[in-house]
């Protein structure tokens, strides 16, 4: 897969994670979707600490963008 590819693909997802809104669903469907919801935070959770790591470990440091 190509870099650009793979960044679109990240752009999808922040956009994706972007559109939840927790705090709309009714109590029982998030106590119903709650283990479900967990295993796929602490799953995202690990691949974003494993990206972050690849690149501080090549000595590059990751900032948050400066607003305009």
């Amino acid at each position: 897969m190509s870099t650009n590819e793979v960044m679109a693909r990240l752009q999808a997802a922040v956009s994706a994670l972007g559109d939840v809104d927790v705090s709309a669903w009714p109590e029982d469907t998030l106590k119903e979707q709650l283990g479900e919801l967990s295993a796929a935070l602490v799953s995202l959770d690990s691949m974003l600490t494993r990206v972050a790591d690849e690149v501080r470990s090549r000595g590059l440091r990751i900032e948050e963008p400066v607003s305009a």
